[in-house]
């Protein structure tokens, strides 16, 4: 049975899974930023998580932080630890950043640690099998997350699927131990790491290829004058189709999406395929319609409403806006930016406005990627594609 456990990264993927664990559990979370640890310790979540909040606020739960790796790993009755830590994917390499992985289950090693290392880290497909052989340790293993941002305590407590990348009797024991935080049972797929590694990038890169089909439909619409809507349901309707991602939006972005799609066409190297390099081509010409859209009425000040991608979420990394800004600001448009979660940023382009009503005030036009009830009194000046009110 697996009963003591250490997490390593406290974003979304590790908090997500430290609130709920350490209900059962003796949970250890390590991370490297101390404002991170201060939160958990005051049980209050570091990530946008209402659910986080609320389960971390339990009185009983086993959770102890710490920025000492080493120190955490040290206890010989550690039956598991779950990496949970960002692999960005690096241009010049074509290749996932698994640096920070690598140098943990380096460590683990060091110590002699006979324990199962967990990789719920998005790496590329013969990560884990690579470093099964490296360290000639089969019980380094590979287990997909498939949570939202906002949404991840939520996603973990109804997960969709449990993949785990073991098809023996440890492969069970993990899957049961996420089983035991589930309040829906979902089905479980136990397969090869490298099978499972597959799972992550095609999944994550089927709903950037349905998010980029629908903006396209939306993209044709608007160039032909039809009612992108009624083009859209009328699609949707069909329940082979239905309705899941098909709100268009100024194109993809977050943590998953833009990478995932990336690393998985690097994986692809010479095996013919044309789809996956159309998916990342669509949302970069996505991006450049908009903002041509958006440059059409020759405004000399533009807008943002929120860096974020969607309602719930905290970050703006890979947002499609940011893109959409470059090319606006290229005209010698200025820009006004009204995003609460930043206090400042180096640009001299742009401008930071904390005020709502001097925001709105300030702009010729306002772009939000969703549409929201602080802008709904300014709606005449609001360019947005949100067609359905979702994320």
């Amino acid at each position: 049975m697996i009963n003591n456990i250490v997490i390593v990264g406290a974003g979304y993927v590790g908090t997500s899974l430290a609130a709920l664990l350490c209900q059962k559990k003796e949970v250890t979370i390590v991370d490297i930023d101390s404002d991170k640890l201060k939160l958990i310790d005051q049980k209050k979540s570091p990530i946008e998580d209402d659910l986080a909040n609320d389960y971390l606020k339990k009185t009983g739960i086993k959770l102890i932080t710490s920025n000492n790796l080493e120190a955490a790993i040290s206890d010989s009755n550690i039956d598991l630890v779950i990496l949970a830590l960002p692999t960005n994917y690096e241009v010049k390499t074509n290749y996932f950043d698994t640096a920070a992985v690598e140098d943990v289950i380096n460590k683990i090693n060091l110590q002699c640690i006979d324990t199962t290392i967990l990789i719920k880290s998005t790496v590329p497909i013969g990560f884990t099998k690579r470093m099964q052989e490296k360290y000639d340790n089969e019980k380094i293993i590979f287990a997909p997350e498939f949570l939202r941002e906002g949404r991840a305590v939520y996603d973990n407590l109804h997960p969709s699927r449990i993949v785990i990348g073991n098809k023996g009797v440890l492969g069970q024991k993990i899957a049961d131990l996420f089983l035991s935080i589930a309040i829906n049972i979902p089905e479980v797929n136990l397969m090869d790491s490298t099978e499972a590694e597959a799972v992550k990038l095609f999944a994550n890169t089927y709903l950037a290829t349905r998010v980029t089909f629908f903006n396209e439909l939306d993209s044709f619409c608007i160039k032909n004058n039809l009612d992108s809507r009624s083009v859209i349901e009328g699609v949707s309707n069909d329940y082979r189709i239905g309705h899941g991602y098909n709100n268009p939006s100024f194109g993809y972005g977050g943590y998953c999406l833009p990478k995932d799609t990336k690393q998985l066409l690097a994986n692809f190297e010479d095996i013919p395929q044309g789809l996956f390099t159309a998916v990342v081509e669509g949302n970069v010409k996505r991006k450049k319609f908009i903002a041509e859209q958006v440059l059409l009425s020759k405004p000399k000040t533009v807008g943002i409403y929120r860096l974020i991608m969607k309602a719930g979420s905290d970050n703006f990394r890979e947002s499609a806006i940011l893109d959409i800004i470059k090319i606006i600001e290229s005209k010698g448009v200025k820009i006004y930016i009204f995003e609460p979660l930043l206090e400042s940023f180096n640009n001299n382009n742009w401008n930071l406005i904390n005020s709502l009503e001097d925001f709105k005030d300030s702009c010729n036009i306002i772009l939000a990627n969703r549409m929201h009830e602080d802008i709904e009194d300014v709606k005449d000046k609001v360019f947005t594609r949100d067609i359905f009110g979702d994320n």
